[in-house]
């Protein structure tokens, strides 16, 4: 294959990112020719209101500039990951110019939500979900806070709808989980253009029978509202006076920090670590006992629950969003309710007490990761995605 592989890197690097640069590398180490096109909003900075306005909405500079590199290597396909802001739903079109059909995957919500996260004031929110102009994400100013930017958000997603950019433009829309799929088709995409493929863990932790030497279960991720940190603290405060020692390790930093590090000082059974890196987490990964998942957002494809299935390590997780069909109760894990403490107790409690039934699930753990999300299957999934559109079995919908 000859893919151009095209992405908008954020401020602060996240998930979609690593996923993009991960891709990119299993395509080269399985021979493919791969030409990336990159933009970074670092340079956001030195873009006018209104020059960035203009950008998100039809990016003259990136548009000529893919033009330029498809008419240089001749893609077979053309791969999308983030567009926004600089890249722009034009580039589509810039690619469908050439005859080069289109992918695109969808990290996010953000094709329905100016937010990206369906959140807002730490819950659930879809008010924009259905809606032709998102206008209640300008009326609580869900993107960066602002009323004003929110409202150019909401026009830019207005303007290519009404163009029927994503219907006209695409060939297919990759999602990570069932769960974003059936969201994303119910806000309008069609059925036959949406496919799901996960993301991986490369290179492979390892993963080991035996059971794990700690007595602690582990949180790793992001200390905000939308995580669930506040559950996860509460719930554990209820484990204080249990008769076993129940620990738990957080590892992560952000803005409840204050509120982790509160916690720490009255519950013994907390500890609190900051960040680590990526090593150290697998090793803390390969000793505990089970992974807590609290989050109360929908989440999409968290990589940190691959990277539980990659070294054999079950999940307490609330059971909504995608989380309901990625950790499967009494298999791979065990649900409570989201943002209940008191079920997530119970839960943790039950896990402790049950170190047999948590052998079994780091088995089936690591049986979710090989037959899911491990590098081959990865590749072997994104070429079938490629291959069935160059057979011309997925065509751009045709609108007059």
């Amino acid at each position: 294959m000859n893919v151009l592989l095209i992405h908008n890197y954020y401020q602060q690097a996240g998930g979609e990112d690593q996923v993009f640069a991960a891709e990119a590398n299993l395509l080269k180490e399985n021979g493919h020719r791969v030409v990336q096109y990159t933009v970074h909003n670092d340079v956001i900075h030195d873009y006018s209101k209104l020059r960035l306005a203009r950008s998100m909405f039809w990016n003259s500079q990136t548009y000529q500039e893919i033009s330029n590199l498809i008419q240089e290597h001749r893609p077979d396909i053309a791969h999308f990951h983030n567009t926004f802001p600089l890249v722009s739903p034009g580039c589509y079109y810039a690619a469908q110019s050439h005859g080069v059909p289109v992918v695109q995957t969808l990290h996010n919500f953000r094709l329905f939500c100016l937010n990206s996260n369906f959140i807002r004031n730490g819950q659930v929110c879809e008010d924009c979900l259905h809606k032709v102009i998102p206008w209640p994400g300008i009326l609580h100013a869900c993107y960066r806070d602002s009323t004003l930017t929110s409202a150019g958000l909401a026009a830019m997603l207005t303007f290519h709808r009404f163009r029927k950019t994503w219907l006209r433009k695409v060939n297919m829309f990759i999602t990570l989980t069932e769960f974003s799929r059936s969201k994303f088709i119910s806000s309008g995409l069609p059925e036959n253009k949406v496919i799901v493929k996960g993301n991986f863990i490369s290179p492979d932790p390892g993963y080991s029978i035996s059971p794990p030497q700690g007595r602690y279960a582990l949180f790793v991720g992001r200390l905000s509202t939308e995580k669930g940190v506040k559950t996860l603290l509460e719930g554990w405060e209820r484990l204080q006076n249990a008769s076993l020692p129940y620990s738990l390790i957080i590892v992560g930093d952000g803005p409840l920090a204050e509120m982790v590090q509160s916690f720490v000082e009255q519950c013994a059974n907390i500890t609190w670590l900051g960040k680590k890196t990526r090593s150290e987490i697998f090793t803390l990964m390969k000793d505990a006992s089970f992974l807590v998942f609290p989050s109360i957002c929908y989440e999409n494809l968290p990589m940190t629950i691959l990277e539980a299935y990659a070294v054999g390590l079950p999940i307490v997780s609330s059971n909504h969003g995608s989380m309901a069909s990625l950790v499967k109760d009494r298999y791979t894990g065990v649900h409570f309710c989201s943002g209940d403490p008191e079920d997530m107790a119970r839960k943790v409690e039950w896990a402790f007490s049950n170190p047999k039934i948590l052998q079994s699930m780091r088995e089936h753990c690591r049986r979710e990761y090989e037959e899911k999300y491990s590098a081959k299957t990865n590749h072997d999934r994104l070429l079938s995605i490629y291959q069935r559109i160059l057979d011309s079995q997925v065509c751009p919908v045709h609108i007059p």
